[in-house]
């Protein structure tokens, strides 16, 4: 009974390691067989989960009504159910229904969408300044707040993205890197044409103009990478301009942040990579001490 009971215990541990694992590397990118948002990563994604599940409940319900109706006028008002049909043309009642009703609709459709749209567009206070620039066709990224810190960021071959473990055409060679639980503004511009810097995770889509100047807000809940694209038709490699963001904590920031300066971004990089791998190795080792205990 004792060893059932340590063997338990065990497995639990192992699956709570796992977990706290995968939590600590969560990827957020499109899934094969996907209907549904990707998850949210931000508050503002959360906002416009919830604001895309009510406008599909209400527009569900629509349809509803009106299937409903179009089958009571096949199966009530044809030539054999009703061979002597009415002649009534007008019946207020019904037409001011059938206009208020909408306009009220609309009313509780705006509200929620007006308090979405004044939240995306007013910037709270920002914690750090990332800029992006579009070109042909790669990002470049810009860190104001860090010493200057400035990289460019390109698609990894499929070759480099498979010994990665990464996704394929959304791997890139040097992600943008934040803290978690920061308000990060972003200023985005392009050098060339127009392209649009998109993260789905983030709720996030702002376009990239030539001699101009947006500027956008997020705020990453979870440590985790976070996969977006180009979504302005751009050239010829439009579809081979992906977005990679890795959030991590405010600790690793501030160390990926001090290499990068002293060593190069290339360097810091893989300091990141390295300190993602131990803690899999770290968990892996207990949950065979564990299972070494559980058997004896």
């Amino acid at each position: 009974m004792m060893r059932v009971t340590a063997q338990i215990f065990a497995l639990l541990v192992a699956v709570t390691n796992f977990a706290g694992v995968a939590m600590a590397q969560a990827v957020t990118k499109p899934e094969e067989w996907q209907i549904n948002l990707q998850p949210a990563a931000t508050p503002m994604m959360r906002s416009v989960s919830d604001f895309h599940s009510f406008l599909l409940i209400i527009i569900t319900l629509i349809v509803g009504l009106v299937l409903g109706l179009l089958l009571v006028i096949i199966l009530r008002f044809n030539a054999r159910a009703n061979p002597t049909p009415s002649r009534t043309t007008h019946n207020t009642t019904l037409e001011v229904l059938w206009t208020v009703v909408p306009v009220l609709i609309l009313v509780v459709i705006a509200i929620p969408s007006f308090r979405l749209l004044y939240s995306q567009r007013v910037l709270p206070q920002a914690d750090m300044t990332v800029k992006v620039t579009g070109n042909k066709w790669y990002w470049s990224y810009e860190y104001p707040d860090h010493g200057g810190i400035a990289f460019d960021s390109n698609i990894l071959s499929d070759q480099d993205a498979e010994a990665r473990g990464e996704p394929r055409h959304l791997a890139v060679d040097n992600p943008v890197i934040v803290p978690v639980s920061k308000t990060v503004r972003i200023v985005v511009t392009a050098s060339d044409v127009i392209h649009a810097w998109t993260v789905p995770s983030f709720g996030q889509k702002i376009d990239a103009v030539p001699g101009r100047l947006n500027e956008d807000w997020f705020a990453v809940e979870s440590p985790g990478t976070y996969y977006g694209q180009c979504s302005e038709l751009c050239g010829k490699d439009h579809a081979f301009m992906p977005i990679a963001v890795r959030a991590v904590p405010e600790a690793e920031f501030n160390a990926w942040v001090e290499k990068a300066k002293a060593a190069g971004v290339e360097e810091a990089n893989r300091m990141l990579a390295a300190a993602a791998v131990a803690p899999a190795k770290l968990a892996h080792s207990a949950d065979q001490g564990l299972s070494l205990r559980a058997r004896h």
